[in-house]
């Protein structure tokens, strides 16, 4: 037996700065013994909560299931160990594989150099059995397996969501440095919307904080689009409980009134993006997205207004948007009553710059940018 099915508990791996959300998400769709770790959370699961953590989940980048773990002072340690597995479980000479891999504090000490030892292992036992090979695919392969080695200490694992679950399926187009999903994700998260008032985006982009808060709001499964996971790729699938599980997570889909999302970009561009993105999870233009000029528009009141502004990293420019931000302020002071706007900043100099008190502050990184997203009443 592989060590996943020892214990049941699994890894998942997620952005630090929304690991308290993720835990919340993970034990409302039924994990146990949910613990917080280093660059991610360990958890318990049957498995059909396995799947639909995967199917389901809008905040986990992956989850890992520990095949095996084993004391590695030396590369040849490792590839001889690795040469054990019965890889026969998981792939054939005519699937894909690739190899993610990560040491510390550790005799190797090179992440490349573990993964191609793991690599080595893995084509060496198809090749000695049969005289063929899997190929090697980084971008998509079918069977994605992972190395840690801490200590001297490694664990080799399955990638049961088949790389990473931010990507949805809806991205079909996208203009200059898109929100990652999971981002977008934890954003709508943090609003505390019941679905009920409306919400707006008037810096929309190619819509990823609309889509999100349409599959919130809408209970869509945030897989919905993705047509393989890689716990399919495990010998104890059961193909029976995975169907159950998606047609569950289809059910309970409810139609959110027309006009509840809506956003607008002065990009021509990033609306068409919007658009086609928007279209691809809700097939009935529940979102409603025009092209706008943000401080135009004459009011948006009685609503949540969320976006992700401008700023000079995000857009390749290092000119000062300082009097962008004051503008913002004031057409949020002065055309925005009684909404609460959340707004995210990438580079938190300009929220000073603004000129509103904020309710309050939470950092969400990104990208290797430090940014916050800020809350504000407006009376």
């Amino acid at each position: 037996m592989y060590t996943y099915q020892k214990t049941n508990r699994y890894f998942a791996q997620v952005a630090n700065d929304i690991k308290d959300l993720a835990e919340a998400e993970l034990r409302g769709l039924g994990a146990t013994d949910v613990a917080g770790a280093y660059r991610g959370i360990y958890f318990n699961a049957e498995p059909r909560v396995l799947y639909r953590i995967n199917y389901r989940s809008r905040l986990i980048s992956r989850v890992l299931a520990p095949l095996t773990s084993f004391h590695c002072p030396s590369d040849q340690t490792l590839y001889q160990q690795s040469l054990k597995m019965n890889w026969e479980d998981f792939l054939d000479p005519s699937l894909t594989f690739a190899v993610f891999a990560s040491v510390s504090q550790s005799a190797i000490t090179h992440s490349q150099f573990a993964g191609l030892r793991l690599k080595d292992a893995v084509v060496d036992f198809f090749r000695d059995r049969t005289g063929q090979r899997p190929s090697i695919d980084t971008q998509s392969p079918d069977v994605w397996l992972n190395l840690h080695i801490e200590k001297d200490q490694a664990t080799i694992s399955l990638d049961t969501s088949g790389g990473s679950l931010h990507r949805r399926g809806y991205r079909r187009e996208t203009v200059a440095a898109p929100m990652i999903e999971t981002l977008a994700a934890a954003i709508i998260n943090h609003l505390d919307w019941d679905g009920r008032q409306p919400l707006v985006d008037p810096f929309c982009g190619s819509g990823t904080l609309l889509c999100e808060a349409y599959m919130a709001a809408s209970h869509t499964p945030a897989g919905v689009l993705r047509t393989y996971f890689g716990f399919q790729n495990l010998p104890d699938y059961k193909a029976s409980l995975w169907q159950q599980e998606k047609r569950e997570g289809l059910n309970q889909r409810v139609l959110t009134p027309p006009g509840l999302i809506a956003g607008s970009d002065i990009s021509r561009e990033a609306v068409r993006a919007a658009t086609t993105n928007a279209a691809a999870i809700t097939h009935n233009h529940h979102i409603r997205i025009e092209q706008q000029d943000a401080f135009k528009i004459p009011a948006i009141e009685d609503s949540i207004i969320v976006c992700n502004p401008p700023y000079g990293i995000r857009i390749g420019q290092e000119e000062d948007l300082s009097a962008f931000y004051k503008q913002l302020g004031d057409f949020l002071k002065q055309r925005c009553r009684r909404s609460t706007a959340f707004i995210y900043f990438g580079e938190r100099a300009y929220i000073k710059r603004i000129g509103l008190k904020p309710s309050w502050k939470k950092p969400l990184a990104t990208g290797g940018l430090d940014g916050r997203l800020v809350k504000y009443e407006l009376y």
